[in-house]
């Protein structure tokens, strides 16, 4: 069985349809306005120097060029057929592609899977037939693709009749024709180059995840943007993100939509936290993707990876003719994960020299007074950037953009300051005219007029250049059912134990006297659980009593909790109940796996207890887990500080705890099948160790 980056890196068979050397055009017409004339007109346009062959059975010329009735009458077989017929046209459509040898089918015709279970079927089946002759299929219902490089311009999209994209090296992807048109068009104003655009559409075959493992190769692609409502194959998705991770090229990704996880998944606090988009997230950190959370937002993060300046770490420096927006920005460094350190005491000296005024900490407001000095300006970030430290400096400076005199200050400063630091990354946050913009941009600098916007940018580009962790190597293991009979705490227990988690010691109570004959042999304090398989929640009902402290207590207790269960769930089954020694000295976290309809296996840690609900301090990660990923997956809680020893408290054993995350993983892939959800809480991280007191198991209901 292949692992998932040997998945990704299979030839994608998509050069003839990115890269084509010669095109036909099914429905090709003289009227260069209509869906089928508008690729013949870009492709001449756009200077396209293979063959092109407008097929046509009504017109002998079609803008200048031969017509052909029929593909057969064609020269040569076509790298890429675009097909712009009617939908009862498309399945002989794509029969002829395929008796003639078509390397790949673009599909502008829609009215398939889109409309109703009728299209689908059909959709479905012109697909089948495309994979059994080995050609690869986009569409249909798709606004095509085009690759300004070599000339390859296959859409009827109006947008290239306001613009002309220019060679770069974003790549463009989208489910959506429009918005990734609306995408383009963005990028293309704000001065940016194109290397592929292309949407999907119905996903018969080409889905965006086959275009992203395609653009990873892609020696032109320097950054991948993407947009997605959501994906039907989960492997082939977190493969084709793997893969880009793995040759350097940045995502940038746009998701809308939900993916309800199902009645099952929602039974445990799991599956509730989990809610429509967790399997998203966590594909995407997986793979150390950005995922934008505004379309401006999406382009400013692809503008910045397309300059090509990461940062070599998070350490934030600001200077600024505003202390309100020094103010501003600090608060956002502190939410975008950017650490702002001040600059070392003999530094702020210096600058107290240059302007006695000033606030010299960081961020440092050099006040207005650079206004009317500008060589104040370069001196004082000059003074910053000594000692190497900061990675990222963000230069605040108005409207002085607008001044040609103060312009006429600022570039050769600008210019010594970036080839005195070649690694930093710095950004202007001024008002300029497009000409400046273009020239400082060509310098290397990022320009964004709002500080907001430049410190989400700052984030993104610190984030992203760390890799993340490898994916794991070795190929899934076969999925296994779970035994059969019921699966209340104490089975769910066994079979989590022989997973290799760790859980206290506890024996199973059917009566008062067996109750306290257990609490007086594992020692007091205990806990003492009611014993159902009907019941994930046990503490919702009242059958949870905790820190019992004598044989008094444990039978008073024992009474009072089956009474109250009995009241509050009357169909449940009561098997007695668990005794178990309370825990102390640790920290109460939560494990959790739930089952993601399209990616499997989503692996949750957070803080435990009745908590986690209210909280929700939670963080999820697809399986497999492997040990880094695991530790990463903690560190990603807000409350990291309580594991790590805040406010003179020991700090928790983090390797034990990933290494039950781990444990998890692995037992969730190994039942993928059988399961719905898992949950350990609370889970209590020790100084040394860790210790699991509570386990739900719920099947998977069939169908």
């Amino acid at each position: 069985m292949d692992t998932i980056l040997e998945q990704a890196a299979r030839p994608q068979g998509l050069d003839a349809l990115f890269r084509p050397r010669s095109i036909a055009v099914l429905g090709a017409s003289s009227d260069p306005r209509k869906i089928g004339g508008r690729p013949v007109d870009y492709l001449l346009r756009g200077g396209f120097t293979g063959a092109i062959y407008p097929v046509n059975p009504a017109q002998p010329t079609v803008q200048g060029l031969p017509a052909f009735a029929t593909l057969e009458d064609l020269p040569a077989p076509a790298d890429l057929v675009v097909i712009a017929l009617p939908a009862r046209m498309a399945e002989e459509a794509v029969e002829s592609c395929i008796r003639c040898g078509a390397g790949a089918i673009l599909m502008f015709t829609s009215g398939f899977g889109e409309v109703d279970e009728e299209g689908r079927a059909r959709q479905a089946a012109m697909a089948a037939r495309c994979r059994q002759a080995g050609i690869r299929m986009l569409g249909p219902n798709c606004l095509g693709l085009f690759n300004p490089a070599d000339g390859v311009f296959c859409t009827f999209s109006a947008s290239l009749q306001g613009t002309w994209p220019k060679p770069g090296g974003i790549a463009i992807a989208s489910q959506s024709g429009a918005f990734g048109t609306y995408c383009y068009t963005l990028l293309h104003q704000r001065g940016a180059g194109i290397s592929h655009f292309v949407a999907t559409g119905n996903e018969a075959d080409v889905d965006v995840a086959a275009c992203i493992a395609w653009f990873a190769e892609d020696p032109a692609t320097q950054v991948i943007v993407i947009s997605i409502e959501g994906c039907r194959d989960g492997a082939r998705m977190r493969a084709a993100l793997a893969l880009a991770a793995a040759r350097g090229k940045p995502v940038v990704a746009m998701k809308v939509g939900t993916s309800a996880l199902g009645a099952d998944a929602a039974a445990s606090h799991t599956g509730a936290l989990a809610g429509t988009d967790a399997a998203y997230d966590a594909a995407f950190a997986e793979a150390g993707v950005h995922r934008a959370q505004s379309i401006e937002e999406m382009v400013d993060v692809a503008l910045a990876c397309a300059a090509g300046v990461f940062p070599p770490g998070n350490r934030l420096g600001v200077i600024t003719i505003s202390g309100g927006v020094g103010v501003l920005l600090a608060d956002h460094a502190e939410a975008r994960g950017l650490d702002m350190p001040a600059l070392p005491a003999a530094a702020q000296s210096r600058i107290l020299e240059l302007v006695p005024f000033a606030n010299p900490r960081n961020p440092v407001d050099a006040t207005a007074q650079v206004v009317n000095d500008r060589t104040l300006l370069g001196r004082m970030i000059d003074i910053m950037m000594e000692g190497d430290g900061f990675d990222i400096v963000i230069a605040f400076l108005a409207l002085m953009g607008l001044s040609e005199r103060a312009m006429e200050t600022l570039r050769p400063m600008l210019a010594r300051l970036r080839a005195a630091h070649p690694d930093k990354l710095f950004i202007l946050c001024f008002v300029c005219p497009p000409a400046t913009r273009l020239e400082l941009e060509a310098l290397g600098f990022l320009v964004i007029e709002d500080p907001s916007r430049a410190a989400t940018v700052a984030g993104a580009l610190a984030r992203l250049r760390a890799r993340p962790a490898a994916l794991p190597a070795a190929p899934l293991p076969p999925a296994l059912p779970l035994p059969s009979g019921p699966l209340d705490e104490a089975a769910a227990k066994r079979l989590l134990t022989d997973a290799g988690i760790r859980f206290a010691p506890e024996r199973t109570a059917r009566s008062t006297e067996e109750a306290v004959a257990a609490a007086e042999a594992l020692g007091f304090p205990v806990a003492l659980k009611v014993l159902s398989a009907d019941l994930a929640h046990k503490s919702d009902v009242g059958g949870v009593r905790l820190n019992l402290r004598d044989a008094a207590e444990v039978a008073s207790a024992w009474e009072a909790m089956m009474r109250e269960v009995a009241a509050k769930a009357p169909q449940a089954r009561l098997d007695g109940a668990l005794v178990a020694p309370m825990v102390t000295g640790g920290v109460e976290t939560v494990l959790g796996v739930t089952i993601d309809p399209v990616f499997g296996p989503l692996v949750m840690f957070g803080l435990g207890g009745v908590f986690v609900e209210v909280f929700r301090d939670v963080v999820f990660r697809l399986a497999p887990l492997t040990r880094e990923a695991a530790l990463a997956q903690l560190h990603g809680i807000r409350g990291l500080p309580l594991l790590q020893g805040a406010r003179g408290r020991p700090p928790m054993d983090l390797q034990a705890l990933a290494a039950a995350l781990v444990a998890l993983s692995d037992f969730a892939l190994r039942h993928r099948d059988a399961l719905a959800s898992v949950e350990i809480n609370p889970f209590i991280a020790l100084p040394q160790g860790g210790v699991a007191v509570d386990a739900v198991i719920l099947r998977r209901e069939a169908g």
